[in-house]
């Protein structure tokens, strides 16, 4: 393999963060979300909004990179009440300290090469630093493959689901929690 790191998004990745984006969710998300949806992607309004979240937040954004391509980005940041709550509507009493993993994805041609992984250490890091505890990410219920990485990663659903409409199709979220004090495995 090529040399392989994650490191913090510039202004100038956002194109590719875009384009991994929209690849990644064309590909992963075919079975679960209408065609019209994903073919409608506005990369337009995408640039725009990965543009503002790489320059002033909320979360940090990194990359991976293997070799000279840009082959996955993770967005991390402190988790919103309404993220961090639970079924019932009630904070956790860590609500303060919980970290929330936005978007972490990795091109499927270039999966299972270790970069999820290295993008999920990097941002349970900043995570770490900012005073988070604790992580928690939303995944789609059908997403064997995002469910198996978030296990081996030590994290589990806690019971907490969502339903998204997606263009009048409903899309089931599991959220998945665990611990920080990730490290990679040799």
């Amino acid at each position: 393999m090529a040399d392989a790191t994650v490191r913090p998004a510039r202004s100038e990745d956002v194109t590719d963060i875009v384009r991994i984006q929209r690849d990644t969710w064309r590909t992963a998300y075919a079975d679960l979300v209408p065609e019209h949806v994903l073919a409608g992607l506005d990369t337009g309004e995408s640039e725009q909004a990965w543009r503002e979240v790489v320059a002033n937040g909320p979360a940090s954004v990194f990359v991976a990179t293997e070799g000279a391509w840009a082959v996955g980005f993770c967005a991390a940041g402190a988790a919103p009440d309404s993220e961090a709550a639970e079924a019932d509507g009630t904070l956790p009493a860590d609500a303060a300290s919980t970290g929330l993993v936005a978007a972490l994805l990795v091109e499927p041609r270039w999966g299972r090469r270790g970069h999820g992984g290295r993008l999920l250490v990097a941002a349970a890091a900043c995570l770490r630093e900012a005073g988070m505890t604790r992580g928690i990410s939303w995944i789609p219920e059908a997403d064997r493959a995002s469910a198996a990485f978030y296990r081996r990663a030590g994290w589990r659903t806690d019971g907490a689901v969502r339903t998204l409409d997606a263009a009048g199709r409903p899309l089931r979220e599991a959220r998945v929690t665990g611990g920080l004090d990730l490290r990679l495995s040799s």
